[in-house]
């Protein structure tokens, strides 16, 4: 069978579709589609890549996805975000369009992560099925539980909880329908005339199969889509470099002494330089810790070192995860997911859109610490090595983990469905 995976070339929705990819194409004829600068990784890979956009339209969609403050809930930077963000979409679907042209070899399956929904559209249009990848399934909407996008809310309590939670849902659906409203000439051109089905699903997730790279027991309780299977994480082997990424010089580890890795993954350009001078503070206070933050930027080269403290260009998490005793993280669904399939205690200070409920569920879970206040990251730092017993929630999700990758491989999934 012909299988596409879409993604865009950042590492949280680009890593998980190689890794599906590379399972998958043991099976059937692959290929990934990403832009430009995704096809060295690809490559790396062992997959047959196709590029979309061009250089200009690359450069914009990073502008996008790596704004140089903080969007969070504000409705007009989210407004801004997406205005520029149908412009880029725009292009893709033609490019998408173009690709197919020639029925013959068009897939019979399209698997495209949440950020792309004019993949699903295009797919759609041309008869071919569509699969969402999700690596974060808390971003859906549902009919009950707390929303998501509304700065990390946990599970009601009481009845004033439940009825602030009744109306979290409510602005959040509220404030979709009004974009959509703005913007309904541009999205009903990317094939999104509606945002919900007649059912109430949300049109930009495949009605046919959501495939949540994740484990339910993370989430809070709620009713999810019918449409939704949890698969678990989409992660490379651990303790051997990911076969995607270029080579690089290993993180210096100093024997007997414990350490900390420090990442607020691929983007946040706009919060990285704060924290490192926040972080060379803390490692001459705590002169017995090795901290290494990365900036997770997978093109450059950089390694600065200085007594207890390294900034790295980047740490590869499957080779290296094992040798750190605390990850300090902003609440990513890569690095998120890493720790728990290593069993790694985790502070996490979330920086913006979907962080603040990662962060919301790890510390339920008694899995991390939820930083609040990046001021606060020495004693957050001291807790966490001295009260093993706050992260007594980390075997049971770590098993979980397991367990959900086991018995639930994407393989089986594209072999069962009864609908090709």
């Amino acid at each position: 069978m012909r299988i596409d995976l879409i993604a865009p070339p950042y590492s949280g929705h680009l890593h998980p579709v190689l890794a599906m990819a590379r399972t998958l194409a043991a099976h059937h004829v692959v290929r990934v589609l990403s832009t430009p600068s995704a096809m060295a990784q690809i490559a790396r890979a062992g997959l047959v890549g196709v590029p979309l956009l061009d250089a200009d339209a690359e450069r914009d969609l990073d502008a996008i996805s790596d704004p140089r403050h903080a969007v969070r809930n504000r409705p007009l930077r989210m407004h801004r975000q997406l205005r520029a963000a149908l412009a880029v979409m725009a292009r893709f679907a033609q490019a998408l369009r173009d690709t197919y042209t020639d029925a013959a070899t068009r897939p019979a399956l399209v698997i495209a992560d949440f950020t792309v929904p004019a993949a699903g559209a295009v797919a759609q249009s041309l008869g071919i099925r569509w699969w969402t990848s999700l690596p974060s399934p808390c971003v859906l909407e549902a009919p009950d539980g707390p929303p998501a996008y509304m700065g990390g809310l946990v599970p009601a309590t009481h009845a004033g909880a439940r009825l602030q939670h009744a109306l979290a849902r409510l602005a959040v659906r509220g404030f979709k329908r009004g974009v959509h409203r703005a913007y309904r000439r541009r999205m009903s051109a990317l094939g999104l005339p509606r945002l919900y089905r007649d059912d109430g699903s949300e049109a930009v997730y495949s009605p046919q199969r959501i495939l949540a790279l994740g484990v339910e027991a993370l989430e809070f309780p709620r009713t999810w889509p019918a449409a939704l299977r949890f698969i678990g994480p989409q992660l490379p082997a651990p303790g051997r470099d990911t076969p995607w990424l270029a080579p690089r010089p290993a993180p210096r580890f100093v024997a007997g002494r414990r350490h900390v890795l420090v990442t607020l993954g691929t983007h946040l350009r706009w919060a990285k330089d704060g924290f490192d001078a926040a972080l060379r503070a803390l490692a001459s206070a705590m002169p017995d810790v090795e901290f290494h933050f990365t900036d997770g930027d997978g093109a450059a080269g950089h390694h600065d070192h200085v007594a207890n403290y390294q900034r790295l260009a980047y740490v590869d998490y499957a080779r290296w995860i094992h040798h750190y005793d605390l990850v300090v993280h902003h609440g990513g669904a890569g690095i998120l997911y890493r720790c728990l399939a290593a069993g790694r205690p985790a502070i996490v200070c979330p920086q913006d859109y979907d962080q603040f409920d990662h962060a919301a569920r790890l510390q339920h879970a008694r899995a991390a610490l939820w930083l609040r206040n990046p001021a606060e990251i020495e004693a957050a730092v001291r807790r966490a090595f001295a009260e093993p017993a706050l992260f007594d929630g980390l075997p049971d999700l770590q098993a979980a983990v397991r367990a959900t990758s086991d018995a639930h491989p994407l393989v089986t999934w594209v072999a069962d469905d009864t609908s090709w």
